[in-house]
């Protein structure tokens, strides 16, 4: 067998690995993750004691913070990624169905309550469940910390959760929020609804992405979440960043969370105009 062909089938192996390898992610994790919490028992800003670099230290469930080592956001360089085609475009069946809008103190999130639809990994089906917003973003291209970040959270019947990213620079309006904003400038932290919104409003924008194996990316820091990152970086204007800003309790208008080590797990690239050896 040639060396070529080797590693192409060790690629192939290791995407299917990176594709079924999620464990589910237990009722509590997720529930922090989507609910309102009263008092937000961390921070983001490391002189109250309580910022990232000590999370890992404030709650035993929340071990993962500090000593994962498959943990989100992370730096997305283009040494480490593996362009490979055969992850195939990412099929989303969204559709609109009622959704209520609120603010949990640290981010403003949109829950959908009826059906919305799903996104299709490989012939796993993950529902839809929310949309929150980061900034400045999270992930990092190549070094490039941007404006904005949107996370677009699915869960399977398993419990295991999925979230496609989308990262956002300053520039025209972005059509999602604007027709949101002005639910987000009157946003309380008591749930408004919103009426039917369709989530294929969210625009991607381009067929290319980046896939990982990450954590959620707020305590408990769970592991076992699949990240796709879009690779086209979208644009917001400055009223709809501000107006994020100003829906969200003091000292969390910067809410991202650091850059992750990678520790040499495998980033790939879905790039449809690319084609490499037997890959096409």
């Amino acid at each position: 067998m040639s060396r070529n062909k080797l590693n192409m089938g060790v690629l192939f192996v290791a995407s299917i690995i990176l594709l079924f390898h999620s464990p589910s992610i237990n009722s509590t994790a997720f529930e922090l993750e989507t609910a309102a919490n009263g008092e937000i028992p961390f921070s983001y800003i490391e002189a109250t004691g309580r910022g990232p670099s000590k999370w890992g230290e404030l709650d035993p469930k929340w071990r993962a913070c500090g000593d994962g080592r498959l943990q989100s956001p992370i730096d997305i360089v283009d040494v480490n990624v593996h362009v490979f085609p055969k992850l195939g475009e990412l099929q989303r069946d969204y559709k609109p169905a009622n959704a209520t809008i609120m603010g949990r103190g640290r981010d403003i999130i949109v829950q959908w309550k009826g059906d919305a639809g799903n996104i299709n990994i490989n012939g796993t089906i993950y529902s839809l469940q929310h949309c929150h917003w980061l900034t400045p973003s999270e992930h990092t291209f190549n070094g490039t910390r941007y404006d904005l970040e949107l996370h677009i959270v699915h869960a399977n019947l398993l419990g295991q959760i999925t979230v496609v990213g989308i990262l956002y620079q300053y520039g025209k309006p972005d059509s999602f929020l604007s027709k949101l904003l002005p639910f987000i400038k009157s946003v309380t932290k008591q749930e408004k609804d919103l009426g039917i919104i369709n989530p294929r409003k969210i625009v991607f924008g381009s067929r290319k992405y980046y896939r990982y194996n990450g954590s959620l990316s707020v305590p408990p820091c769970t592991e076992g979440v699949l990240w796709t990152v879009i690779k086209k970086v979208r644009t917001v204007s400055v009223e709809q960043l501000q107006a994020l800003k100003d829906a969200v309790d003091d000292g969390f208008e910067m809410n991202a969370r650091p850059i992750q080590p990678f520790y040499g797990r495998s980033l790939y690239l879905y790039n449809p105009c690319e084609i490499i050896g037997n890959f096409a």
